[in-house]
């Protein structure tokens, strides 16, 4: 009975129900949204590198290794030796082993030397591997391969030439020898969109003419003659390892940061990741704060308009007082139409959310590489809706207190 009168009521108010209803469902779907965003962007931040074991590089700090090898920022404080890198690579845990080489760039995107193996070993996302949009891997020593982001911002395709620049803020160019567009990535969401991908051996070819950090003033060698000199380079930046078994994992890793012949560092990148997302997540807990306040707001918004109401239904409340209807039965109808009102909202708000999902998911995973996963709603998004029908009920209690002890003469009293 209770039930089919607060319909009643709140259809008898239809428009600024709908608007009320309306706000609550865009704040909850934001609110949502945010949360998807949040647990996106976190799985996708910490699939940035998989299938890797070990990264292994100078002594540093793990955030700075993990930063400047994996995610181009920041530089190496020194070099790991070749013939450190090969010991490391001779060890009968080591499955694979993959040098990376960093330094130089090509118009404010970082130049990486390594070797075709790479593209091979290195997965982003639970496993997923790099693949080719169009060209392919590095077959001659001036070749190069670019992400999508390099691609797309610079307007390059397969074919084109590319000078390297020395340095990262270098106005000096390696432009006695330039490189070949042979590929283009396809977008991964990852680091590896904006950069340019050369050989070990093209490195050091660049820098034959060179000798601590500045040309030799003269010296021009033949790009014929570079062609034949030995390129083995003779140290690189870090290197990504995969072992055998992961149960060799820490034995590998101990002794390598116990390695004598220099001081080195091995890291996991999970255990690296989730320091770095503990550094740069504190963004997300202000996310949503805000999202949160707007649920907040448009729940106030909710009892404002219950108390907004409440003078226009003085003579319809006196005459259920009238008809023997008692206090607590309109307290309790007040609540229930706010009840309703909330979970009409949410259950909106969850359609307009899985909607909005649903087109934006392949847009956001092409343009961030943020994957937003379309699942059924889990236990901690029903306790979200949950709570805001719980809180649309508590904020109506206050305009239903007021309405309780709104006397039956005050409601039958004509106002002039």
């Amino acid at each position: 009975m209770i039930l089919r009168l607060a319909w009643a009521s709140l259809m008898a108010r239809a428009l600024t129900v709908a608007m009320t209803v309306l706000a609550i469902a865009l704040s909850v779907a934001l609110f949502l949204g945010v949360e998807k965003v949040r647990t996106g962007a976190r799985a996708s931040f910490a699939d940035t590198i998989s299938g890797t074991d070990l990264i292994v590089g100078a002594r540093s700090g793990a955030v700075q290794l993990l930063l400047y090898s994996v995610f181009r920022i920041g530089n190496a404080t020194n070099n790991l030796t070749w013939e450190s890198y090969q010991d490391i690579a001779k060890r009968p845990e080591v499955d694979w082993i993959v040098p990376i080489s960093l330094g130089d760039s090509h118009r404010q995107f970082r130049v990486m030397g390594t070797t075709d193996e790479f593209f091979d070993r290195y997965k982003y996302r639970g496993g997923r591997a790099l693949a080719f949009d169009d060209g392919h891997g590095l077959d001659d020593l001036y070749d190069a391969v670019i992400g999508a982001d390099v691609a797309r911002t610079l307007g390059y395709g397969v074919g084109d030439a590319i000078v390297v620049s020395h340095g990262l803020a270098s106005f000096t160019d390696h432009a006695d020898q330039p490189f070949r567009v042979a590929g283009i990535l396809a977008k991964t969401g990852t680091p590896v969109d904006r950069t340019v991908i050369v050989s070990l051996e093209a490195i050091e070819a660049i820098h034959v003419d060179w000798q601590s950090g500045a040309k030799i003033p003269g010296h021009t060698t033949p790009v014929e003659a570079i062609r034949t000199m030995d390129l083995t380079p003779t140290g690189i930046t870090a290197a990504l390892v995969g072992t055998k078994s992961r149960l060799q994992v820490f034995n590998l890793q101990r002794w390598i940061n116990q390695y004598r012949a220099e001081p080195l560092l091995a890291i996991l990148p999970g255990v690296a990741l989730a320091e770095l997302w503990r550094i740069v997540g504190v963004a997300e807990q202000a996310l949503i704060a805000v999202s949160a306040m707007v649920v907040v707001t448009a729940l106030l918004g909710m009892m404002a308009m219950i108390f907004a109401s409440l003078n226009e239904r003085r003579r319809e409340m006196a005459i259920w007082r009238a008809m023997g209807a008692r206090p607590g039965t309109i307290l309790a109808l007040l609540v229930l139409e706010a009840a309703i009102m909330a979970a009409v909202g949410a259950v909106l708000g969850m359609l307009l959310l899985y909607a909005g999902l649903a087109v934006a998911q392949p847009i956001v995973d092409s343009a961030f590489g943020i994957w937003l996963p379309l699942a059924a709603p889990d236990l901690r998004e029903l306790a979200t809706l949950g709570a805001v029908i719980g809180a649309a009920a508590l904020a109506s209690l206050l305009p239903a207190l007021r309405a309780y002890r709104m006397s039956l003469a005050d409601g039958m009293m004509v106002r002039t």
